[in-house]
Parts: C-alpha cells; structure tokens; sequence
C-alpha cells in the first residue's frame, strides 16, 4: 500500500528546512541594533559592548543606530515595521517595553503582538543621585530633608522608569519628592547639575562617570543588592525598606515573524557572548551583570513586567496622549 504524501504536509517540511538553512547561513550580512535612545546612556552602552562582540563571532558588521523620540516609541515602530529577517534587531529596556504599553494612550504598534523576545542581556540598577554638595548623604538624610521641605526630582518624562522610581520611593519612605519631567534624561541630569533639582534616579551607567569623578554623589541603587562594581554604594533596602528591588533588563527583541530558528541562532550566539570574561568586566564596570535567558523564559518575564508596572503606572496617574 502506497502511503499517500499531503501537499500541506510537503509544503510544511519544506519550510521548516528552510527556516534551518537560514538559520544556519545567519547572518550573512550587515546586522543591525537600533536603540530607541539617545546615545551615552545604559541602552546604548550596553548594544555596543554586545555588538562589537558579536561583530568579531559572526564574521559580518554588527551597527548600533540609535533612533530616539516618544520615549523609545519612534525606534520600537521602526524595527517593528522592518523585515522578519532577524537582520534589524531592538535594544529594549523595561522602560519602553513593558512601561510604554501602559502609559501611550495611542501606539503605532503592541510592544508584544509585534515583536518577539531575543535575549536578555543585563540587568543593572538605577541609582539615586544629588550633586556632590549636597546636604544630604544617605537616604535617612534624604528622608529628613524631605520631611522638613520641598525636594525636587528630575526624569526622562512623565511615566518614565525614572519618574516612576520616584513616585515607588514616595510611597516607601512616605514622602513627597516633587516630581520635575524633562524632554530627556539628558537636560535633567544638566539641571540637577546647575543645582535647579535636588535628585535624579537615574540608570548607573549613564552617570558611572561623573560618580567616579565624584561630580555626583550616589546616595542609594535601587536593586536589593549593591552593585558589584560600586560596591561603596548602599541600597535603598539597607536603609530599612526591605522590600524596595528595582533592577531593570535590557534585551533585544526583533520584529514579529523572524523564524524561531533564527530567534534561537541569535539568542545562542548572545548567550555565548555573554559568558565571555571581557564582556562580563566591561558590563561590570557599568555596574550591570549579564542575565542570560531563553527567547521563551524572556517572554515570560515581560509578560509578568508588563503587569507589575501597569499597576505601577496606574497609581501614578502618569499617562501620555
């Protein structure tokens, strides 16, 4: 007896061999890594140690463009209309990928419907940051200070993970820092330096080095645990708010569509990047550490992520039209 052969059977084989073979020859040309913000900050730092890395592995140039705007929304809708080729990757953050959902009333795409998660590449944390003159020293400091007068703090925008930061501090210390959005992350921190604000919570990658220059002072990081390479800085936890644990990721993800063996080639290689000694000290020296994660492990933690700041936004009132 003849086994009969069914042409969606056939024409199902055939693709999967295909999606394979391109895996297999990927890439084969340039690949690029599009940030959705300005250049200088822990996004952008973080896509060019990875890409350099990855440029040396696969033999092919691998370009950090960075196309900021809308808070991360003019480059997510760039590479969200690109080709599902795997060849124009996002670097994404919990910022524009499970905050921006929620606080864009109007979005030219969905941060999940169009796009699939790649790799996970760190998670580092914020850091509360005053001028080196300031009064006050620590975060018992802080909270007195607060107490007896008006604060200010700066951010990148309403609803910002910065912003939020702030209003998540309110809330645990009992306090009212007034919150002062900027176009940016960048002219809050000039202001903060021309003594115009008090605080900024800002990512320790984008002021490393004005702490080390001592131009800033770092009152608190906001992860439960110090920084590996900032370990004189204290945690908002030790001053007694246990519970207080921000620790951002940042990952690539690319458009919706890329076959899922390509998806699994990139996540491999950036995995295997990952584990390598220069990279894990030059993340150190940011104060990140390398977080690594399958393409599906990654999409359950922004699927949770989305939901934890979704509350948090909420409570803030925060929202964008």
């Amino acid at each position: 007896m003849v086994k009969k052969i069914r042409p969606w059977t056939t024409l199902a084989g055939c693709a999967l061999i295909a999606f394979a073979a391109q895996a297999q020859v990927f890439p084969d040309r340039l690949v690029k890594i599009l940030v959705p913000q300005t250049p200088g900050g822990a996004s952008d730092a973080l896509a060019r140690i990875v890409a350099q890395e990855l440029n040396r592995k696969w033999g092919q140039s691998v370009v950090v463009e960075n196309r900021a705007g809308a808070g991360g929304n003019v480059g997510m809708e760039v590479v969200a209309n690109s080709p599902a080729d795997g060849y124009t990757l996002l670097m994404s953050y919990v910022g524009t990928h499970a905050i921006n959902g929620a606080l864009y009333k109007k979005l030219a795409f969905d941060p999940e419907k169009d796009f699939v998660p790649v790799a996970t590449l760190a998670t580092l944390p914020f850091v509360v940051v005053a001028k080196s003159d300031a009064p006050f020293r620590t975060i018992p400091d802080l909270v007195s200070a607060a107490k007896k007068g008006s604060l200010t703090y700066g951010s990148a925008g309403n609803g910002s993970v910065n912003h939020l930061l702030g209003e998540m501090f309110n809330s645990a210390a009992g306090v009212k820092l007034t919150h002062v959005p900027y176009r940016g992350a960048a002219p809050a921190m000039q202001d903060l330096m021309g003594g115009h604000i008090h605080l900024v919570f800002t990512s320790l990658p984008s002021v490393s080095g004005s702490i080390r220059q001592g131009t800033l002072h770092p009152i608190a990081v906001t992860s439960a645990k110090r920084a590996a390479s900032f370990a004189n800085i204290p945690t908002v936890a030790e001053a007694g708010f246990k519970d207080f644990d921000v620790n951002p990721w940042f990952g690539l993800f690319a458009p919706a569509k890329v076959p899922a063996a390509v998806i699994a080639k990139i996540n491999a290689d950036v995995n295997e990047v990952l584990k390598a000694k220069e990279v894990v000290d030059k993340f150190a020296a940011q104060g990140a550490e390398p977080y690594l994660t399958t393409p599906q492990q990654f999409a359950a933690v922004l699927q949770a992520d989305i939901a934890k700041w979704g509350q948090v936004v909420k409570a803030s009132g925060a929202s964008v039209d």
